[in-house]
């Protein structure tokens, strides 16, 4: 089978109206497929004015705002036209990136078609219950996601210790990698710029610590407040670099008093503003991935996260960066204070950093996704055979 024999239809709970790290893969990835010539059609809930163009054809599912945070959409049904659509498409792989309603509904639609289906993981849902105190939902959550994995013929995890704990978990048995890369024209060392830096009011001799992402609650904003608080305790100059929105920023604001808060930026000025700090603070324990990580050690900054999936896979202790339990913020206090302490500890670790993400074409990484895609559809067309269905 060739690239140019697939014809896949992407579901996607947020495609392009609320930009993330998830998202931009996916459109990255279907950019990909279509100059490989794969047939590629995405259905996902739709807004009148989205984050950024989508990539591809776009064929909108009717969704409700999530309660509580409304500028997400909760994807709802496959309504006959878009049946009608996908039936016309006529695909031979199935894409779900999300375990949503219209997630498991696509996966049914599938099935009783005989169609393959590949799920991939983009961030790890059962850990956000414990910030929004519903801990005790997270075995339901485990349970219904088990489901919905294991009616797919792939699994395709970003990186291995994402996928050694789906093992875990009995997600799938069939799990592949696909992993990110990363824009080396976007992020790269050359963007630093020192002008840029007194402009915000940052002087040449502060450590710039750099939070990058949607400002949400499971990022681990609590742990990155207490983390700046017991280091600035030590006396030692830093200045604190928000970069990103998101409906916590108030609260942000207001733990951090003295940060400078940029709001979303895009383009160069995204580059311009991550390239000119000293290091990556990311404390949160929900990244399947950790598209930011790639990005702050592409630009050559060392990074201290914490020792979840997410980092393991990027951030090799004592060399790119410093791992911790991700618990407590004296440990993060303890590694910045290093960093603060020893600027030439700085620039080795982000050298190195600089060094892996040089190696993270995205080309090579999305052509596994092709390699995933043609297994599921052999494995379901076995399976078929065997069963006579």
């Amino acid at each position: 089978m060739k690239p140019t024999d697939l014809r896949v239809a992407l579901f996607s709970g947020n495609y392009n109206y609320v930009r993330d790290g998830a998202n931009q893969a996916l459109n990255r990835l279907v950019g990909y497929l279509l100059r490989q010539g794969v047939k590629v059609r995405v259905y996902s809930p739709t807004v009148k004015d989205p984050a950024f163009p989508a990539t591809g054809d776009l064929v909108s599912i009717p969704a409700i705002p999530i309660p509580g945070r409304t500028e997400y959409r909760m994807p709802l049904a496959l309504p006959s036209r878009v049946r009608r659509d996908l039936a016309e498409f006529n695909p031979n792989v199935v894409h779900v990136s999300s375990p949503d309603i219209v997630g498991h509904r696509a996966v049914t639609w599938a099935r009783k078609r005989q169609i393959a289906c590949v799920a991939s993981v983009h961030t790890r849902f059962d850990t956000y219950l414990a910030y929004y105190h519903l801990q005790a939902l997270e075995p339901l959550a485990r349970d219904i996601m088990r489901r919905f994995y294991h009616r797919c013929e792939v699994v395709m995890a970003p990186a291995e210790s994402t996928a050694v704990i789906l093992r875990v978990q009995r997600m799938n048995r069939d799990i592949m990698i696909w992993a990110r890369g990363v824009d080396r024209q976007q992020f790269n060392p050359e963007w630093r710029d020192m002008a840029w830096r007194r402009e915000q009011g940052i002087a040449d001799d502060e450590m710039v610590i750099a939070f990058l992402g949607r400002v949400v609650m499971e990022k681990g904003l609590d742990v990155f407040a207490d983390a700046i608080h017991v280091f600035a305790e030590r006396g030692l100059k830093h200045r604190v670099l928000v970069i990103g929105e998101g409906p916590a920023r108030p609260w942000f604001e207001q733990q951090l008093p003295d940060a400078i808060f940029t709001g979303e930026l895009t383009g160069d000025e995204l580059s311009r503003a991550l390239a000119s700090s000293d290091l990556f603070l990311n404390p949160s324990i929900t990244e399947a991935f950790g598209n930011v990580t790639l990005e702050s050690m592409a630009c050559g900054l060392p990074v201290i996260a914490a020792e979840a999936t997410g980092a393991t896979n990027l951030v090799r202790h004592g060399v790119t960066g410093t791992l911790v339990d991700g618990t407590e913020p004296d440990e993060f206090a303890e590694a910045l204070e290093a960093y603060a302490l020893d600027p030439d500890l700085r620039r080795r670790q982000g050298e190195a950093a600089l060094a892996i993400a040089k190696t993270m074409d995205w080309d090579s990484i999305n052509a596994a996704v092709i390699r995933a895609y043609i297994h599921a559809i052999h494995k379901r067309e076995r399976l078929a055979r065997m069963t006579g269905r």
